[in-house]
């Protein structure tokens, strides 16, 4: 069994989830008492959250890749970044690491594509859903057509994901507003839609859409957990 590292704490709740399913899949497959060895470094998310507001990319790219390094030295033989913003910042630790990086989106995708969906709304943070590192992933190395929500959509996406997603607060009248945006997303012709915040699928199910969900932080953890027992 290979060891995973986890970059987390980008928040402390999507992070936990990840440890569980990770761990729940590794038992499932190799039967009871079996868990996965997993190494992680885990962010003070204030600190992250303050760098973003501010734009300081440079500055959360190397404390990204001093993470990825530690992970490296302390015998990670892979690495799982737990937050899609985060892999704004992918290129720059592959430049500076050995270990491999099981990308978010490419389990995504490929889970996409098998259910044969061509176009597919996004939903994130606003660098997610905004910037080009996750939505020129899924076109140009998946051929996926890629919608976003509006402006002032994606305005009240971030901020419920960044008051009180990452926070650990539920609120169902949230709930329904990411509903009206996933079924205004289908209204433009998305025949699915990604998850593409690790906290997203905190507040919404599939049962909340009514085309295809595609959550990142089961998709990834569960990538992980099948990277880390492949021969």
């Amino acid at each position: 069994m290979k060891t995973i590292g986890l970059i987390g704490g980008m928040s402390w709740e999507s992070s936990a989830e990840y440890y569980r399913i990770i761990n729940q899949e590794v038992n499932r497959r190799l039967g009871a008492p079996h868990s996965a060895k997993i190494l992680m470094d885990s962010f003070d998310f204030a600190e992250v959250d303050s760098l973003m507001r501010e734009n300081r990319w440079l500055d959360l790219s190397e404390k990204l890749v001093r993470s990825a390094i530690r992970l490296e030295k302390a015998g990670a033989d892979l690495i799982v970044i737990c937050t899609n913003t985060m892999h704004k910042m992918v290129n720059e630790i592959e430049k500076e690491t050995k270990v491999p990086i099981l990308h978010i989106i490419d389990p995504t995708a490929e889970a996409a594509i098998k259910a044969d969906i061509k176009k597919i709304g996004l939903l994130g943070t606003q660098f997610t859903m905004e910037q080009d590192f996750i939505k020129n992933r899924l076109s140009e190395h998946f051929h996926l057509d890629v919608l976003i929500p509006e402006a002032e959509e994606r305005r009240i996406i971030h901020q419920i994901i960044f008051q009180e997603l990452v926070n650990g607060i539920i609120k169902p009248e949230s709930r329904e507003v990411y509903r009206r945006i996933i079924q205004n997303l289908v209204n433009h012709g998305a025949q699915g839609i990604i998850f593409g915040c690790t906290e997203i699928g905190l507040l919404v199910k599939e049962e909340d859409s009514p085309v295809p969900v595609f959550d990142t932080t089961p998709l990834h953890a569960l990538a992980a957990a099948k990277a880390a027992l492949a021969d």
